[in-house]
């Protein structure tokens, strides 16, 4: 008679050797194992941390997505996907490691405008019968970008500039005009031995002067300004130039840049009403803490769909953002993982408080919050909210009342939060729009206040393992990563990137003490400019050109100068409507 078959082993009944457990030995000692397990099992569960608790915080972001994890019809995860399992964030800051509030270096550099003894009054520089009209384009700080640059090239022009018409009919659909947002005496007295401006056009003989309206490329230069639009100045008197948003190159000669920082950081004043309450929310976050983080946080569902990046989000955002990017005919997404890779997209909510906390942010610290309408709204915004419990804005900061004046006027409420993150201790913005750029260099010149610029092409794919490493790997390698991002004195070379958000020629050194060279009482020259210190840029005297020059080599990036069609006689709306503004103007702030 043949031994019988036993589960698990197909063939026991060859092996004639095999040694069994008697019975009443095996099962107690099954029993003993499974009442180990289930007591293991038990303490595990009761030992694992909360949420958040005193010892630290569970990153809630298991996943890419902005929302849980989608799956389709048959029960799989949906493509695109990526399950990242949780880690643990330590309550706690980085203590001793550096100053996460200032640079060490700052007290060494400061801002520096003072022009040079060759560069003459606006009394004898200003020539008659020229006149400079620009109207801006897009949100708030891109059209400051335009109100620094046409002042320099009224300066480049020898012409009296009007002041600056600012864009009502954007994206940002704002009605302001310019004194409505900036202190328009001010702007007009201050910049008086430089440039000539007036309030309103020209006239003759009771009757406005009809302008000439044109355009000039993106980054012109010195050259092509003389080239192009002065012959037409000389003939027609009064230019009007239109969507005046980086129209003037960006390296320019020491004196013209120098004149660029005293627009953009002395004269551009906000009105008593927009200043006076934005002093009111510093305040109180002063009283909050004594150091606060500002976040420039653009998550808007237009950004995200103009971006053309995705998020992990699966067939719902897929389906959501390309409902919004539809308005846009010209606008064709191939790629939406690559711009995350390069690091062109928006950092979520989630990866900016990530990075903070690993750089060293404890969760007690407060945060003060600049952001529009954020895609998928408080569920996007939980797990930031979870990391920095301390999170505020305007509207949580100030009353009703305070707010209603400004609630309509979309450029007053971002001139708001720019006055905020301005007097910031630590100011990081999840992108590289304008208001990122301008205030990164506001603050190198007013002292190196501690300013953040994610490494997005770095940081993402460690956002992407982090699932595998522990908090102190993951910590760790963001330090890493971040090196160089932080708003340490000398961190971008001279000229390199846009002059707003490094404005070099404007930064100076301070003389060495034990140099040997003594300053002179006599002297009027300021001491050496970082861009002596590096020579790592050459920069050319001011040119002087002459009518017989060829108009060539006259745009920063178009070498053989053709550029923007100029557009004699044409009516605004239609240039603006060829160029479809909106692709620009949502990502410009």
């Amino acid at each position: 008679m043949g031994h019988p078959r036993r589960r698990g082993h197909p063939h026991a009944h060859h092996h004639h050797h095999h040694v069994r457990c008697p019975r009443r030995i095996a099962l107690p000692a099954a029993a003993l194992l499974l009442f180990l397990a289930v007591s293991l099992l038990s303490v595990s569960i009761l030992s694992a941390p909360p949420l958040e608790d005193r010892h630290g915080l569970t990153s809630s972001s298991s996943r890419r997505s902005l929302r849980p994890r989608e799956r389709n019809n048959s029960g799989g995860e949906l493509e695109g996907t990526e399950s990242v399992e949780a880690f643990t964030v330590p309550a706690n800051g980085l203590i001793g490691r550096y100053d996460l509030w200032r640079s060490e270096l700052a007290s060494n550099f400061y801002g520096c405008s003072i022009s040079s003894s060759k560069f003459l009054d606006s009394n004898m520089s200003t020539q008659p019968d020229r006149y400079l009209i620009i109207v801006t384009s897009g949100g708030l700080n891109q059209q400051r970008t335009g109100i620094v640059d046409a002042v320099v090239a009224a300066r480049i022009l020898n012409a009296t500039l009007v002041v600056p018409k600012l864009d009502q009919t954007s994206f940002w659909k704002d009605s302001s005009n310019f004194s409505e947002i900036f202190d328009i005496d001010w702007f007009i007295s201050s910049l008086s031995k430089d440039v000539k401006i007036i309030k309103e056009p020209p006239d003759k003989g009771g009757k406005a002067m009809r302008p000439y309206k044109m355009r000039v490329p993106r980054k012109c230069t010195p050259r092509c300004y003389l080239n192009r639009v002065l012959p037409a100045m000389m003939k027609k008197h009064v230019i009007r130039m239109t969507k005046y948003d980086y129209r003037l190159s960006n390296k320019l000669d020491t004196d013209l840049q120098k004149l660029r920082c005293r627009v953009n950081y002395h004269a551009l004043r906000f009105t008593d009403p927009i200043q006076e309450l934005g002093n009111k929310l510093t305040q109180r976050m002063r009283e909050k803490s004594r150091y606060f983080i500002a976040l420039h946080l653009r998550f808007e569902p237009d950004m995200l769909a103009f971006s053309g990046c995705y998020y992990g989000g699966g067939e719902k955002e897929r389906r959501e953002l390309g409902a919004i990017r539809k308005r846009w005919k010209t606008l064709h997404i191939h790629d939406p993982d690559k711009g995350r890779r390069q690091g062109r997209c928006p950092l979520t909510p989630e990866e900016v408080g990530l990075m903070l906390r690993a750089l060293g942010y404890s969760s007690d610290v407060h945060i003060y919050v600049a952001s529009g309408d954020i895609y998928g709204g408080e569920d996007t915004l939980a797990p930031l909210k979870a990391l920095f419990p301390n999170f505020h804005t305007k509207e949580t900061l100030s009353s009703n009342e305070e707010l209603a004046p400004f609630l309509k006027f979309s450029s007053r409420m971002a001139a708001i939060d720019f006055i905020v993150c301005d007097e910031s201790d630590a100011f990081v913005a999840n992108n590289n729009g304008n208001m990122a750029k301008i205030l990164a260099g506001r603050r190198l010149y007013f002292g190196h206040k501690r300013t953040i610029r994610p490494n997005a092409k770095q940081l993402y794919p460690l956002f992407m393992k982090r699932g595998n490493l522990s908090w102190d790997e993951f910590s760790s390698q963001v330090r890493i990563i971040q090196n160089g991002y932080m708003g340490d004195p000398m961190e971008i070379m001279p000229g390199k990137g846009e002059f707003h958000a490094n404005p070099a020629a404007c930064i100076c050194g301070m003389p060495q003490r034990n140099s040997g060279v003594i300053p002179s009482s006599r002297s009027n020259r300021e001491p050496v400019n970082i861009t002596e210190i590096r020579k790592t840029i050459i920069q050319q005297p001011y040119p002087v050109y002459t009518d017989e020059e060829a108009d060539v080599s006259d745009t920063e990036d178009d070498p053989i100068g053709r550029g923007d069609a100029t557009d004699a006689e044409a009516d605004d709306d239609s240039v603006v409507r060829r160029e479809d503004p909106e692709l620009e103007e949502i990502l410009s702030d």
